[in-house]
């Protein structure tokens, strides 16, 4: 090492490696550390946080929700129909969405009561007397039906509906309050709010 590179070196703490050659490979000690320390951040940054879980009320299948999962595709899986397994897209909407009450509520599970239904499931349930619309959004990919459980206990559908206002959801919202359906709906349809049974 020349006299100049020894004086840095004395003053940055430097170590000296020569490679096979006789290159001197001089580099400062603090900027090796650094470098370490900023790849210990970005790898802690790459972790997105847990908001929840959310749960299908039919497989008892989880899948972690957070800022990045579910992927869309892997959302679309889980809301699957029940009977066919028929795959069809969910509107991204409703995933930002539950991510958004995810965050209101903390490492809450979200069960998913009813994602994609076809047609012929659809109209199925509306002929045994299940409170299912002729024309609903479910076998559109427009609607999920869920319950937010925190501490083992479901939240009163209607402290949902006013949640999911408050967040500015512009969708249809309906709220089922008996025991056999306790559950919240929304969908990316129109504006509008009803009551199930």
């Amino acid at each position: 090492m020349n006299l100049f590179v020894s004086a840095i070196c004395a003053v940055l703490g430097c170590f000296s490696v020569t490679t096979s050659v006789g290159q001197d490979m001089t580099a400062p000690t603090s900027l090796k550390l650094a470098s370490k320390k900023q790849g210990a951040a970005e790898r802690q940054t790459e972790d997105p946080e847990l908001l929840g879980t959310l749960v299908s009320t039919h497989t008892g299948e989880h899948v972690v929700l957070d800022d990045q999962s579910p992927s869309q595709e892997r959302f679309d899986a889980l809301l699957a129909d029940r009977v066919t397994g028929q795959r069809h897209p969910i509107d991204p909407r409703l995933l930002s969405m539950l991510r958004s009450l995810a965050r209101a509520h903390p490492n809450a599970r979200i069960e998913i009561v009813s994602g994609y239904r076809s047609e012929k499931l659809n109209e199925m349930l509306r002929k045994k007397g299940h409170h299912v619309a002729s024309h609903s959004q479910h076998p559109l990919g427009h609607a999920v039906d869920f319950r937010v459980v925190e501490h083992e206990t479901a939240a009163d559908p209607r402290k949902t509906e006013s949640e999911l206002r408050d967040m500015g959801w512009d969708g249809g919202i309906g709220i089922y309050l008996s025991e056999g359906d306790w559950f919240t709906h929304a969908d990316v349809g129109p504006n509008r709010r009803w009551n199930g049974l």
